[in-house]
């Protein structure tokens, strides 16, 4: 017999879903089977799979350590810290020793400043040349760092995964949102779709921008290329042939101009509206004011010479700032987020370029 603890971060989903991911070998009509049967209950009662898990509630499931691990795929036995009592407790710590994180040897985020962290939410301030999210099997991005992190401080085997809720571009650096539960990634999944949270970025670009703007068009995804075009109007994306054209809206408002080496650039303000791939690249590219440093949408004359002074590599786009909303907009806000604004700070690169071009003496 297995008797789990639901903990904070496996709270939230529905019943046959936890059971999903707990006897990840087993078919649907089986886990029915058992729950029709009661080998498997919810708080010491008949459940039929539909319930949805609060923190504290006790799963229980009459099977013998043998059973559970001939219908998982990787043949164990689950370890959950103390979540867990077994009647082959010898056995069950033998096998499930094998799937820990215990032996990781440092802090996968050890090296990346962490913002904010909480046992729903953790924000962090991505360096650029990192990956958000894996782009081949054997990346090792961002989001699986953040799932080592978790799994070594619970120590154990769980039943939730994080995941990174907002992507950057691999040069971009900046602000990332991690749900660290159901309950997190919830929440900042709803703020994102809603727009209820507000993302702000700095970044230098190419000419004089004069005056605050927003700026509005349509974006499509060029096919067979990891690349976009922008169109100003519906209408011209689809006489292009566009398929499926995303709206898009980006604001910005200059903050400082400066020369350099007799060129223009403008340091900027930008608040992403919409968030589609490459969008404030591709948009401010679009209106003759490409990003420095960007090898995709950047003027190339301009990037030689700035990466010949500064060896320049990447664009300088760095998500720099994060508005929440108060708790009337989200009411399942933690009080420590309400209102609150963070801000990350800007990479080594970025100052010292920003410095010269801007001459801060």
């Amino acid at each position: 017999m297995q008797q789990i603890e639901i903990s904070k971060d496996m709270e939230g989903q529905r019943l046959n879903k936890f059971l999903g991911k707990y006897l990840d070998a087993a078919p649907q009509s089986f886990l029915y089977k058992m729950l029709r049967k009661k080998n498997i209950k919810l708080n010491n009662g008949k459940a039929d799979g539909s319930e949805i898990l609060s923190f504290g509630d006790m799963v229980t499931v009459y099977m013998t350590d043998e059973t559970i691990a001939k219908f998982r795929k990787d043949g164990n036995v689950p370890k959950l810290g103390n979540s867990v009592t077994s009647d082959h407790s010898d056995t069950y710590m033998d096998k499930g020793e094998k799937k820990t994180t215990s032996n990781l040897s440092k802090n996968p985020l050890q090296d990346i400043e962490i913002l904010y962290e909480d046992e729903d939410i953790l924000m962090i301030n991505k360096p650029a040349g990192v990956l958000s999210q894996k782009a081949q099997v054997n990346d090792y991005s961002l989001n699986e760092q953040i799932v080592d992190y978790y799994r070594l401080k619970h120590e154990s085997e769980v039943f939730f995964t994080p995941s990174v809720c907002n992507r950057l571009d691999r040069n971009t650096s900046g602000i990332i949102l991690a749900g660290m539960s159901l309950k997190g990634s919830r929440i900042l999944s709803r703020m994102l779709k809603n727009r209820t949270v507000d993302k702000y970025y700095l970044t230098i670009v190419c000419g004089r921008v004069e005056k605050a703007s927003i700026i509005k068009g349509f974006l499509v995804k060029k096919k067979n290329h990891n690349q976009v075009l922008v169109y100003p109007s519906l209408e011209e994306a689809k006489r292009a042939g566009a398929d499926r054209p995303a709206y898009i809206e980006t604001k910005y408002e200059p903050l400082q101009y400066g020369i350099f080496q007799g060129m223009e650039f403008t340091l900027l303000k930008v608040k992403l509206v919409t968030g589609k791939t490459h969008q404030i690249r591709a948009h401010l590219c679009s209106v003759g004011h490409p990003i420095i440093g960007d090898g995709k949408y950047g003027n190339k004359p301009v990037n030689d010479r700035l990466r010949k002074e500064f060896g320049l590599k990447y664009q300088l786009l760095h998500a720099y700032e994060m508005c929440f909303p108060d708790r009337k907009t989200e009411p399942e806000l933690s009080e420590n987020l309400e209102k609150r604004v963070f801000q990350a700070d800007l990479p080594k690169e970025f100052v010292k370029i920003k410095t010269d071009i801007f001459e801060e003496k």
